[in-house]
């Protein structure tokens, strides 16, 4: 084995019967700059994210064109193009949600945030059925987006009660 490059050693097998097998391996390195190509991967990454790519599609294209992050043989990986991207100031591209918003309704995310409150307590109590809500067959839970259905979420919160239905039944 020869290291012929800083990011490439050389293998050559002497099998028992005397036939060879050369090939290179892609080796790690410990930074970006060490790259070869970096340059080029740091250009190509700010042209693609102005373009309004996400990173993983990002990610794709910088596969197939051969580049690849420190620290790995032949992948790319996402913290890489996003770490670039941030120390040029290109913010991301948010993608968008799988569900159509629904008019006087509020997601699990949306109700956590309004009420300040982990999203995984409100999957939590979901689960537990101490919060019965509206649950479409794709799998998302909708919430009244009223005044008495926050009251309803911060009362089981506080431990005031033990269930609550808002899914237009009685609490």
């Amino acid at each position: 084995m020869r290291r012929s490059a800083r990011d490439k050693a050389e293998v050559r097998i002497v099998w028992r019967g005397g036939a060879t097998t050369e090939l290179v391996a892609m080796m790690p390195v410990n930074s970006l700059a060490a790259l070869p190509r970096h340059v080029e991967m740091e250009n190509r990454i700010c042209e693609l994210a102005a373009k309004g790519l996400y990173d993983d599609q990002i990610v794709q294209i910088l596969a197939d064109e051969g580049h690849r992050s420190p620290w790995r043989g032949t992948a790319v990986l996402p913290s890489t193009v996003r770490g670039i991207r941030l120390r040029h100031g290109i913010k991301a591209v948010h993608r968008q949600t799988r569900w159509p918003p629904v008019k006087g309704c509020l997601t699990v995310t949306q109700l956590a945030e309004r009420l300040n409150i982990p999203t995984k307590w409100i999957h939590t109590q979901l689960r537990r059925g101490a919060i019965r809500a509206i649950h479409e067959p794709s799998g998302r839970y909708l919430f009244p987006d009223t005044d008495h259905a926050m009251l309803a979420i911060r009362q089981l919160r506080e431990h005031h009660v033990k269930t609550i239905d808002l899914t237009g039944g009685s609490s």
